[in-house]
């Protein structure tokens, strides 16, 4: 049995290198390696104040690790890998617990995971933790198309005082949207980083419309020619179609601004109304996954929310 111990920062290189080498074993890769080389999922998040990293080691080796990530009253867990060779020997529990203990911990109110909807072997894993297959969450992508973007709606370009106020308007958004659920750690994260930026829509000097922690580059999650939406929402109620649309320009515009070909976003099939409106505007999906919530909860995976992420 490997024993679990938090995830140090000699451990990334041989990290990355399973992360690689498990998703792409899996996927029937012939470099399996070469997995997300235009990509990253380690580096990023180890040391962010709102994620813990955990290490499977056995016989002073790396076999595996995951990482939990918090949102607030939302926690979710992943990528967990497992070195290929160790497949079905008894590490992916470990490392499941471990997370698990966490958002004990954390005292988060609801928590899940995404991963693939065809694998009944992962679905059976995290059952055994109360995890639920819910709704499929769609990755969408449609094209960067360059556009003007609104006046102070890049965090990074504020000054300290007017990046603690979008931080807080951010907050008062998503917590109307699911109680306690806060992205302001995230959005320090990839400012701190240069993981991308977050695009920031004001209805007003300071009620936010709707906000797109974005994602670009080598060194960030969201791959090659590609700005990565990790979390986006609205504002609820009355328009909220509107922000929707105005959002997913902005975010096109951003993607042009930094070079980009294309945005990519995922979205929970449950948000109908988001994900009828992203197929109606052009975004095509890329690849479709399974949302699985801990004691089978909706949370904000729900018709009336306009929220974009996937949890990976």
């Amino acid at each position: 049995m490997p024993i679990v111990r938090p995830l140090a920062e000699r451990d990334l290189p041989e990290a990355q290198r399973i992360v690689r080498s498990a998703f792409g074993t899996f996927l029937g890769l012939p470099e399996p390696e070469k997995c997300f080389a235009d990509r990253d999922y380690v580096y990023g998040r180890f040391g962010a104040e709102h994620v813990e990293a955990f290490a499977a080691e056995e016989d002073g080796a790396l076999v595996g690790t995951n990482f939990a990530t918090r949102w607030g009253s939302f926690g979710f867990f992943g990528p967990l890998s497992i070195r290929p060779d160790r497949w079905n020997g008894g590490c992916a529990q470990p490392l499941v617990g471990a997370v698990c203990d966490a958002f004990d911990r954390w005292e988060t109110s609801l928590s899940g995971l995404f991963t693939f909807a065809q694998s009944s072997k992962h679905i059976h894993l995290y059952g055994k933790f109360g995890f639920y297959p819910r709704f499929l969450t769609a990755l969408m992508a449609r094209p960067a198309r360059a556009g003007a973007l609104p006046e102070y709606s890049r965090y990074a370009s504020l000054a300290p005082e007017g990046r603690r106020a979008a931080e807080d308007a951010a907050f008062a958004l998503t917590d109307a949207i699911h109680e306690g659920l806060d992205l302001r750690a995230e959005i320090r994260t990839v400012a701190a980083k240069g993981l991308g930026d977050t695009l920031l829509l004001w209805d007003g000097a300071s009620r936010l419309g709707g906000l797109a922690v974005c994602h670009w580059g080598p060194a960030s999650e969201a791959g090659a020619d590609c700005l990565y939406i990790k979390f986006g929402a609205v504002r609820s109620g009355a328009g909220a179609d509107e922000r929707f649309a105005a959002l997913l320009d902005a975010a096109g515009a951003l993607a042009a601004a930094a070079g980009m070909k294309s945005v990519l976003a995922g979205v929970n099939l449950a948000r109908e109304e988001a994900y009828r409106q992203m197929a109606a505007s052009g975004f095509r999906s890329d690849f479709q996954g399974v949302a699985l919530l801990r004691d089978n909860r909706p949370g904000f995976n729900r018709p009336g929310a306009y929220v974009l992420d996937d949890w990976r």
